[in-house]
């Protein structure tokens, strides 16, 4: 059983030499016995164990041993196949340790380094074929073909790799989703098209672009929200994406938002770059059919093509339809009420863009976009008015009325509020659009050929909010401060003078030496002059006047950019300028006394608007009107600050003060008035009569408070009490003509002497603009000449003579006053002119007066029924007259 032997291995069959093996047929047994390696493991595992025990171990004598007494042929002969097959198969096993698996290793090695070599080689021919997918489906089609030959073989499969190679091109097209890159996308595209599936490509493409956005707003809102979350909490991983969205803090909603809206450009830029990849393949296919001779090869292309461009101008409107749905949830997911108001432009700037991208893209309203973005907006813009509303109370109730000092060049367009109106464009409008109308220079390509190689509309740059601060301001109240210490200083310099004036002359006429063409005294006068014209044209406003000019910016910004709300925003902007206005008039103006004076202070326009604005603006508190949510919207009463005198008689009963509020109102109607046109612009067609209105009935109603207003320092400048008293001694049924007019004319006209004299000290702290110093002449010389008819109309005898004195002081009067003032003609001088007049009619003249001067009052008129034909008529006739002067004040009553 340990006897050398030699195996080998040929064509699977074993064959053993053995010294001991003498006949062929023995050896032939063994030659062609199979190679088994499970019967032969069984052979070894039947040998005894003793076989294995020691090397000393005698087998032929163990053997002998278990003979029996009796032999048996047959079984002897079996016995030895046994012992035959046990020794050949561990004959072997020592062959295979031996010599022959030790050679047969060397082969093997050599063997797989062939394999190895051939694979390196296939591999680096493979390498070639990376991302060549037209190359790699090309050369599988080959071999598909070639293996078609050997089919029969049940070793050869292409069912695998077809779903292998369909599965891999498919997560290459998946690619071209949030990066297209032309040279990858036609390779994809020619793979397609050699296995015949360009159209399903085309259904899968667009299920690629859905799944791509639905993943990427998730990735990008659940990033922030894990990371502001600071914890490895992974809860938010299985919210739906609306529920996520409402987990963004307030400090990362503006950072989210804008890799949000990048993110999801990208997809829609690579939307946009497979259009017009499949438009420009399209022109050349049909540019090389135009020059081909075939005829009938393209109808399958063109199916395939047809198909395409209507599955892309359908995905179009698809594809913005989604990142509608998944901007939205995240626009309406934060409460943005509390937001500060840059912020809150901010967000609307990025936003805004969305909306204009859809336009270009698929030429859509976004109705879906407006509508969340309306919503939000006025939810914010509600909550920052109301604020802004009691902040505006608060700054009326502390103002003193005083000046804010701003350059005499102070111009709304200088207020960072205000820049906007100076920007090229207006990020909510297609650039398309604006390039049409050549408002947007470098536009012209429009969104996307704009950002096609690099950039994103939704970048956000921060230097844009990098501005110079503000030099609107004047200094002490006036800009020239310098200027005005320097006129009044010997100057010896005169190199502000123009060269042509500084040329030496020879006097013609003296023949003396050169002269300075300008004096320094002319100089100085020129300084003063400029100074009091920088003075003159310096706006008078406050820091009330200032503050509402800036919020009027803010709302115009917000209208700008978000062109739906702009009704709401508009409304608000002319609360704001009600609120104001009503403000001045009840600080200032609000007086039962003087406007029962019957001379038309408060216009029937003025009076509406100022019953509007009460009834639908100021909080009464007393009475509940309407619903809660009409009370929310009103603000209660402004109260004048207690710091604001308006009784110092010798500072004209705060004319100052009066000036500054009744100015500054006017001011700010003015700026108005200068925007109007921009407002207009940005209203939709429907609300533009509200604007309208606005400007007509309450604007333009600004500069008519200053007759209410300054009425009442006029009615408190001069003593008209005295002037009736001092009247009342005069003797007016004189015989003779006098020469010397009464005393009470110079006390009248020393009482306007003072008046100007006040008034020329309040402008010394206040310029009195000309428009204000008239109203305030006007009332006076009104107040006066109509005292002077209640003082005649008091008298209870008169004469010829004495009409005579009436008419010499009135003319007195009138030579004296027209040298204190400018104001032409002097108001009411025909009202005391006719009813001086009046005491020369006659009976049937006075009716026809009555009937045609209702300005006088019935007191004034039963006068001239009494006094003037009291002793010409008989009674009855009386009692006609003063019956027709009853009629005239009925309807009054």
């Amino acid at each position: 059983m340990n006897e050398s032997v030699f195996e080998s291995v040929h064509g699977g069959r074993r064959m053993e030499i053995s010294p001991k093996l003498q006949s062929g047929e023995e050896m032939r047994e063994l030659r062609e016995q199979p190679l088994d390696p499970v019967a032969e493991q069984e052979v070894i595992d039947s040998i005894e164990e003793v076989y294995f025990s020691t090397d000393s171990f005698d087998m032929v004598q163990y053997e002998l041993e278990k003979l029996p007494p009796e032999l048996n042929l047959q079984e002897l002969e079996q016995y030895r196949d046994t012992l035959k097959r046990q020794q050949a198969a561990v004959s072997l096993g020592v062959a295979k340790e031996g010599f022959t698996e030790a050679c047969l290793g060397l082969l093997a090695n050599q063997r797989r380094r062939q394999l190895l070599t051939g694979l390196l080689q296939s591999l680096r021919t493979i390498k070639t074929l990376e991302e060549d997918y037209p190359g790699a489906i090309q050369l599988c089609l080959e071999c598909q073909k070639a293996a078609s030959t050997f089919k029969h073989y049940s070793c050869i499969r292409s069912t695998h790799t077809h779903a292998h190679t369909s599965e891999q091109l498919d997560v290459a097209l998946s690619k071209t989703c949030k990066h297209f890159d032309v040279v990858h996308y036609t390779k994809v595209q020619r793979a397609y098209s050699l296995l015949g599936k360009t159209q399903m490509a085309m259904d899968q493409l667009h299920m690629h672009f859905t799944q791509a956005i639905h993943n990427t707003v998730f990735q990008v809102v659940l990033g922030y929200v894990e990371l502001c979350a600071g914890n490895a909490d992974t809860k938010f991983q299985k919210m739906q994406y609306k529920d996520l969205c409402t987990h963004i803090t307030l400090d990362s909603y503006i950072p989210c938002l804008t890799d949000l809206c990048k993110a999801l450009w990208e997809v829609m830029l690579s939307y946009h770059c497979t259009m017009q990849w499949h438009e420009e393949h399209d022109k050349s296919a049909a540019s090389w059919r135009t020059g081909s001779t075939v005829v009938g090869l393209e109808s399958d292309e063109s199916v395939d093509r047809s198909y395409v461009k209507k599955k892309l101008e359908h995905g179009l409107t698809r594809i913005w339809q989604d990142v509608q749905l998944k901007v939205k949830p995240f626009i309406l997911g934060t409460d943005m009420s509390s937001f500060k108001y840059d912020d809150f432009i901010v967000v609307l700037d990025i936003i805004s863009r969305c909306p204009g991208s859809g336009e270009e893209f698929c030429d859509s309203k976004s109705e879906v976009l407006q509508e969340s973005i309306k919503r939000q907006s006025v939810n914010y813009f509600k909550h920052y008015h109301r604020a802004r509303l009691e902040e505006l109370r608060m700054f009326l109730e502390n103002e003193t009325w005083e000046l804010c000092p701003v350059k005499s060049n102070f111009n709304i367009s200088q207020l960072h509020e205000f820049k906007f109106l100076g920007q090229c464009r207006s990020p909510s409008v297609s650039p398309s659009k604006l390039a049409s109308s050549g408002a947007v220079p470098g536009l012209e390509l429009g969104l996307f050929q704009q950002y096609l190689q690099e950039g994103n509309p939704f970048e956000m740059h921060m230097e844009q909010k990098e501005e110079e601060s503000e030099d609107v301001l004047a200094s002490n109240g006036y800009e020239s401060d310098e200027l005005e210490k320097s006129v009044y200083q010997e100057y010896d310099s005169d190199s502000d003078v123009p060269d042509e004036l500084k040329q030496d002359y020879v006097d013609e006429n003296t023949g003396d030496a050169p002269l300075k063409s300008i004096s320094q005294e002319t100089i100085r006068s020129k300084k003063r002059s400029d100074y009091n014209l920088n003075k003159a044209n310096q706006p008078i406003l406050t820091n009330t006047t200032l503050n509402v000019i800036r919020l009027l910016g803010k709302y115009m910004q917000m209208m700008n950019i978000l062109k739906p709300i702009a009704f709401d925003v508009i409304h608000c902007v002319s609360q704001l300028f009600d609120y104001y206005l009503y403000a001045v008039y009840t600080f200032f103006g609000c007086n039962d006394t003087y406007e029962a004076s019957g001379l038309g202070l408060i216009s029937s326009r003025l009076r509406s608007t100022l019953n509007r604005i009460q009834e639908s603006l100021i909080d009464v508190g007393a009475v509940v009107h309407g619903p809660p949510e009409e009370r929310k919207e009103k603000v209660p009463s402004p109260h004048l600050s207690q710091l604001v005198n308006l009784s110092n008689s010798s500072a004209l009963f705060g004319l100052a003060q009066r000036v500054v509020a009744t100015e500054s109102l006017v001011f700010l109607a003015e700026q108005f008035e200068a925007l109007q046109s921009h407002l207009d612009s940005m209203m939709p067609p429907a609300k533009k009569p509200f604007l309208q209105q606005f400007y007509s009935q309450t604007v333009s109603t600004a500069s008519e408070l200053r007759k209410p207003i300054y009425w009442i320092v006029a009615a408190k400048a001069l003593d008209y009490e005295q002037m009736l008293l001092l009247m009342a001694g005069v003797k007016w049924d004189i015989r003779e003509i006098m020469s010397q007019h009464n005393i009470y004319v110079d006390v009248l006209l020393k009482e306007f002497e003072q008046f100007h004299q006040r008034l020329a000290d309040v402008s010394r702290h206040v310029r009195i603009p000309l428009p204000v110093s008239n109203v305030l002449w006007e009332h006076c010389i009104r107040l006066a000449n109509r005292t002077l008819v209640e003082g005649y109309a008091n008298v209870k005898k008169c004469s010829n003579e004495g009409r005579a004195l009436m008419q010499l002081d009135f003319q007195q009067f009138l030579m004296k006053l027209e040298k204190l003032t400018d104001l032409r003609p002097i108001p009411d001088k025909e009202f005391v002119e006719t009813y001086i007049k009046a005491y020369y009619l006659t009976e049937n003249d006075m009716e026809q007066f009555i009937k045609n001067h209702r300005e006088y009052s019935m007191k004034q008129l039963a006068n001239l029924v009494n006094v003037c034909l009291g002793s010409h008529i008989n009674k009855k006739a009386r009692q006609k007259l003063l019956a027709a002067i009853d009629d005239i004040d009925r309807p009054k009553r």
